[in-house]
């Protein structure tokens, strides 16, 4: 569901604005010299994407620049579990609060919506006080937490609560 040819940012912008937004904020699961993923694999990634009818990738951009990237995320494909989707999010920092996380949550709610998913999930550190704030807003409720899920180098054990939608 990612089309390359509306994003005049391109696979680099992406890839970009992850390596950005990792080394902007404790609440991502990475640290930004841990990519270990090359420009030619983030495209094949998008490509595959933009191929799925279960998966999407999405992105902001503004004045041609990607400030924010979103994607659902099939579980697996295992019969059990395939009404299952997970969600993920990240916005440039000199981005925050201006809606744009709101706008791709609720895109990415529908896309999970119109690939048939049941149940959208995510995990978020729990003193995300915004970013839980948002998804509460949006119908996720909490249903878990894990109180050691981040080791952070500067903050030590991050607890991340576990939140889900009905879709």
């Amino acid at each position: 569901m990612y089309h390359k040819e509306r994003n005049t940012a391109g696979c680099a912008g992406v890839w970009d604005n992850f390596v950005l937004t990792h080394g902007e904020t404790e609440y991502l699961t990475t640290y930004p010299e841990e990519v270990t993923f090359t420009l030619e694999q983030e495209e094949a990634y998008l490509k595959q994407k933009e191929e799925s009818d279960r998966d999407a990738a999405l992105l902001a951009e503004v004045d041609g620049k990607v400030v924010g990237t979103a994607g659902v995320d099939s579980l697996n494909a295992a019969e059990k579990t395939r009404h299952r989707a997970h969600f993920g999010i990240s916005i440039a920092k000199a981005w925050w609060g201006l809606g744009i996380g709101r706008a791709l949550t609720e895109a990415c709610i529908e896309c999970a919506r119109a690939a048939g998913y049941l149940q959208l999930e995510l995990e978020v550190v729990a003193d995300n006080i915004r970013a839980t704030e948002l998804y509460k807003s949006v119908g996720f409720i909490e249903y878990g937490r894990n109180p050691k899920a981040f080791r952070s180098r500067n903050s030590g054990w991050q607890e991340n609560a576990l939140m889900r939608l009905e879709l």
